[in-house]
């Protein structure tokens, strides 16, 4: 920050986000930059922002992250392109917790998709940011189709005046981190190499489905969550932790079609170990973090063997929560 220019970071610890060069302030900068997707905010993310938020405090600047919404293979290769780690709000509110100052989405479409490398450079950080140091991975490439990579954006800096930094890539257990990393990890049901690219639970934010006592006081201990537009783990059965509106209980959860009860109907329920009746409507906030895959989701000859496999899952999912304390 500024110096005497107080942090732009309030009090409930979220941070201004500008939606266009439009809304930042004439003398918002100099600022420290990280542009990315930052998908799953992971731990290569955060170590690159942890670097911008330290050279921005030692020189008296603000801290920013730009990224992007949609994100650009949504809008470049929408057929081709699966969920994502984290919807724009669960980004914007991960990019918070890095002690970044602001937050830059820039809507991703045409006009900035045929943006030229030099343009994007001139318009967005020297002109709306006030950019003095720049910082990004190996791999960052920006501009129309791409046309520029690092070395190009060492050359912008040396032009224009600000400092750049290329981190290389960050790798947990052997494993390069990146955000398709953990995005096929996720897939495939590998929860505890997600959870060492994320250096945290994989974890999805919406709100309950419609029934099993929405509008009404919650008296059975299964939570089914409304549909939801990032991506979720492979089908199968999960040792879970489940924030309903604050509070937090134990669960096991299924993801998939439930198979065993004939027509295919996805759903991800959650059954509450440890419930208590509770308040439930359409709007309260969920928060479901995935910690530990029990099995795949399978078709069970009867209802009966599937209730016996689901008493053994919770057993299961009791033993893990006691080793945990």
């Amino acid at each position: 920050m500024k110096d005497g220019t107080p942090s732009m970071i309030s009090v409930d610890g979220s941070i201004p986000v500008f939606h266009s060069t439009s809304e930042i302030p004439a003398d918002f900068g100099p600022s420290v930059v990280a542009i990315g997707n930052f998908d799953g905010v992971h731990v290569g993310h955060r170590q690159i922002l942890s670097a911008v938020v330290a050279e921005a405090r030692s020189v008296g600047a603000r801290a920013v992250a730009v990224t992007f919404d949609p994100h650009p293979d949504q809008f470049l290769r929408r057929e081709q392109t699966s969920g994502l780690l984290t919807p724009i709000a669960d980004r914007v509110r991960l990019l918070a917790g890095t002690g970044v100052d602001a937050a830059l989405v820039l809507p991703f479409d045409a006009e900035l998709a045929g943006l030229t490398a030099r343009a994007f450079v001139q318009r967005i950080l020297v002109e709306a940011l006030g950019v003095c140091g720049l910082h990004e991975g190996g791999s960052f490439r920006f501009g129309h189709r791409a046309e520029a990579g690092v070395k190009e954006l060492a050359a912008f800096g040396a032009e224009f005046g600000f400092g750049v930094r290329i981190h290389d890539a960050v790798r947990v257990h052997g494993l390069e981190v990146s955000s398709s990393a953990v995005r096929a990890l996720l897939t495939a049901g590998d929860l505890k190499s997600v959870r060492w690219m994320l250096g945290r639970p994989f974890a999805v934010r919406s709100t309950p489905a419609r029934g099993r006592g929405i509008g009404t006081r919650l008296l059975v201990p299964t939570v089914n969550l409304a549909a939801y537009e990032g991506l979720l783990p492979a089908f199968g059965v999960y040792v879970t932790r489940l924030t309903v509106g604050g509070r937090c209980f134990q669960a096991v959860t299924n993801v998939g079609n439930r198979p065993t009860f004939g027509q295919a109907s996805f759903a991800v329920e959650s059954h509450i170990l440890d419930f208590e009746p509770i308040d439930l409507h359409e709007q309260t906030p969920l928060e479901l973090e995935f910690l530990l895959r029990l099995r795949p989701e399978m078709e069970w000859p009867s209802p009966e063997a599937l209730k016996a496999q689901i008493f053994k899952d919770v057993a299961r999912a009791k033993r893990f929560f006691r080793l945990i304390g």
